[in-house]
């Protein structure tokens, strides 16, 4: 049964629902709550990298002023495990012995009546130490290393002799450092206790997950925990897994039977939500003089927890982006004292891109041959993993589109030979790809005696436009006006969702509330089609459209019934249904999933003198199959896009090689990309919706980030002569 609105809502460039309250500031982040009796939290972090506490030294603390507790390792409640995720095993639970992973790991737990009482006493913490000599480098042979641990490593053809007779060989090393996800809001817990019963606002992109953690954690039910997370200042991977801290402030909460409440610091964000793994790529590719590829031979060597199972397969997009016989992938970690790993916006894809794309413009320029040209010869309709179509394919419209918008056929492919002034001027290129994913999803949608609709899901919005756009995806199935539907999110007593992360929610999700809104329809139809006074009598459900908050039958406007009338002569107050998506399997599309797709196009300008790198315009055509709204949907590509900028020029985690600290925690150390830095960008969609589920959407939040950090890599080499191969570029690489 299929539903028609009086004018698309879908598509449509709508203003976010939620943008009032957040230009007003009434929006409430997790950090905004409070509640009767609250205590306040603050952590004590080791200063050492490996080894284990000898004694802690509590005294002070705890005879400090407005001080309820100090937890250890010595006098924490023993708690149990957390549960393995989509996305991995949780991070190990907190104060559990004393051994020393990481500089900055949760030693102590500070608790008082104050939030400075406790950031007072939590000063007066300290520990002797037993220390050992930490694992802080990739290639330090004492580091373990990890093997494919989700099977993802490839192998097609014989790449080991198809290089060897290949006419043209490029073989390079790339090397990405560690990023951190550094969201504007501070994540923030504050955990009551009901009995057995916990409540916990937190930041969180995935509330559902938290409360499978924590009820396992605590021995308890998951009806007996409740995750509201109504808004998140930003997340970007960081709020996709239930952190140690979260457990602690939970744990504390019990211990004195008052909530708790903890807002890390900016430093503390470096060392307690996780990072973009650093790495290294080594990667060759072999090609016949024409510029066919013929071997691909991608292998990456990435930074991992001691006790940690986060995985981003680096090399993993490179067995499907272009067409070539024979290809190898292969990806390995080196555990490390460091701070737990985690997704960054593009994980894995991110760090991929920035070593397959610049090899591609390598061999372009060893060719004698335009690197859009290269790509166009060595594209593929087909899944070279399995030989079957793509469900939604528009690359090629995209390097079309955005080479012509960013005038590619100006360029003057020498190395060098374009100026303005002083200024170096270079144009570069790359394609960007990022995989499908999603995970099942449901949802809840209500319509009540007034016309105007519920919709519900356990989901998050972290800034993409969650709430935006399944309003308007529900208003357009219910037919009625979007001013007329509301869509919560943000609490785990509501429909189970996945996460806000891997560009999968708008997808799964929005199938999720497709399959709600059409069960509820169908409803109200069945209850019409029985009643002698409904002008739907007797009319099957499949035949009912709705539109203007009115069901009529197939191409009869004129017996229109209201939702409203219906349920007032039944004597009911609302009418609810359920949705549920789950994946799609390509064995039975017989597809290959598509993820999105797209272009970049940059321009770059360096100082001839100086070495100063300015971004001066950059061109992002994409597809992302169905695009429900063009207004958010081109601000996750600008966000992406300006992350990407961040990678490629600014954003550096150092870490002290010999200590373990991160020297540069602050905003005033750790560079990020601000507006000077950030050009006018430009975005264009297209495609058409693709054919794998009910709303033909892809998902765009990682696709805008993705080629980026090559694309200015590539036009740095095209307005320099150097090759640079290292992140982030910096003038310093000129001198």
């Amino acid at each position: 049964m299929s539903t028609v609105s009086s004018r698309p809502l879908v598509g449509t460039g709508v203003n976010r629902v939620d943008g009032p309250r957040k230009v007003t500031g009434t929006a409430p982040y997790p950090m905004d709550f409070d509640v009767p009796g609250q205590t306040y939290g603050a952590l004590v972090q080791s200063t050492i990298a490996a080894g284990r506490i000898v004694r802690m030294h509590t005294e002070a603390a705890e005879a400090a002023p407005g001080v309820l507790t100090v937890l250890t390792h010595e006098n924490a409640p023993k708690v149990g495990t957390g549960p393995v995720t989509a996305l991995g095993a949780s991070p190990a639970t907190p104060l559990r012995n004393d051994r020393i992973m990481h500089h900055g790991q949760h030693i102590a737990f500070v608790v008082a009546e104050t939030p400075e009482q406790a950031t007072a006493a939590a000063r007066l913490v300290h520990a002797d130490y037993e220390v050992t000599e930490p694992l802080l480098d990739l290639h330090d042979p004492r580091a373990e290393q990890v093997v494919d641990p989700w099977d993802m490593d490839t192998t097609r053809g014989d790449p080991a002799a198809a290089l060897e007779s290949a006419d043209v060989v490029v073989s390079a090393v790339y090397t990405t450092p560690d990023n951190t996800n550094n969201p504007l809001g501070l994540f923030a817990t504050l955990a009551a206790w009901e009995g057995d019963s916990l409540t916990v606002h937190d930041t969180s992109q995935w509330p559902s997950m938290v409360r499978t953690t924590l009820a396992m954690v605590f021995g308890i039910p998951e009806s007996s925990v409740r995750v509201l997370v109504p808004y998140v200042g930003g997340g970007f991977g960081a709020g996709l897994r239930a952190w140690p801290h979260v457990i602690l402030t939970a744990m504390a909460a019990r211990t004195l039977n008052r909530p708790v409440k903890l807002v890390l610091t900016r430093p503390q964000m470096f060392t307690s939500v996780g990072h973009r793994p650093s790495g290294v790529q080594w990667l060759s590719v072999g090609a016949t003089r024409d510029g066919r590829l013929v071997a691909l031979d991608h292998r990456s060597l990435s930074s991992l927890g001691m006790e940690d199972t986060d995985f981003e397969p680096f090399t993993s997009g490179t067995a499907y982006a272009y067409r070539c016989p024979d290809v190898i992938t292969r990806d390995r970690q080196a555990r490390l004292n460091i701070a737990l790993p985690t997704s960054m916006r593009a994980p894995a894809e991110a760090q991929g891109s920035f070593a397959l794309e610049s090899a591609l413009d390598e061999l372009a320029y060893a060719l004698g041959m335009d690197p859009l040209e290269l790509r166009l010869r060595n594209h593929t309709e087909v899944d070279p993993r399995n030989e079957l179509p793509w469900s939604g394919k528009a690359l090629l419209e995209c390097y079309d589109v955005g080479a012509r918008r960013f005038g590619w056929a100006d360029r003057d492919p020498r190395p060098g030979s374009m100026r303005d002034g002083n200024w170096l001027v270079g144009y570069g290129m790359a394609s960007a790809m990022f995989p499908y994913f999603a995970l099942p999803c449901a949802a809840q949608a209500t319509v009540n005696s007034d016309g105007s609709a519920l919709v519900r899901s356990a989901a998050t919005d972290i800034g993409t436009g969650t709430y935006t756009v399944m309003a308007q995806l529900a208003a357009e199935e219910l037919g009625l006006p979007l001013d007329l539907v509301r869509f919560d999110l943000g609490d785990s007593d509501m429909p189970n969702s996945m996460m806000a992360g891997g560009s999968g929610l708008t997808g799964a999700l929005g199938n999720a509330v497709h399959d709600a809104c059409r069960r509820l329809v169908r409803s109200f139809a069945e209850l019409a089609a029985g009643d002698a006074d409904s002008p739907l009598r007797g009319t099957p459900a499949e035949d009912v459209r709705c539109s203007e908050g009115k069901l009529h039958p197939v191409g009869r406007p004129d017996r229109a019934e209201t939702y409203g009338a219906i349920l007032e002569r039944h004597g009911r107050s609302e009418l609810t249904a359920n949705g549920n998506s789950t994946p799609p399997a390509p064995t039975d599309l017989g597809m290959s999933l598509a993820g999105a797709y797209g272009a970049k196009f940059v321009e770059v300008r360096v100082d001839a003198d100086l070495g100063l790198i300015r971004v001066a315009r950059v061109v992002s055509a994409i597809d992302g199959g169905r695009i429900l709204n063009a207004k958010t949907a081109r601000s996750q590509i600008i966000g992406g896009t300006v992350g990407g900028i961040g990678m490629a020029l600014l954003e550096d985690t150092a870490t002290d090689p010999s200590t373990g600290r991160i020297a540069n925690g602050t905003f005033g150390d750790y560079l990020v990309a601000v507006n000077a830095d950030v050009p006018d960008l430009d975005v264009v969609f297209v495609g058409e919706p693709d054919r794998a589920t009910p709303t033909g959407t892809k998902g765009v939040g990682e696709v805008g980030l993705v080629g980026i950090a090559p694309a200015i890599a590539n036009a740095v080499y095209h307005a320099t002569g150097r090759r640079l191969r290292e992140l982030p570029i910096t003038l310093d690489a000129f001198l």
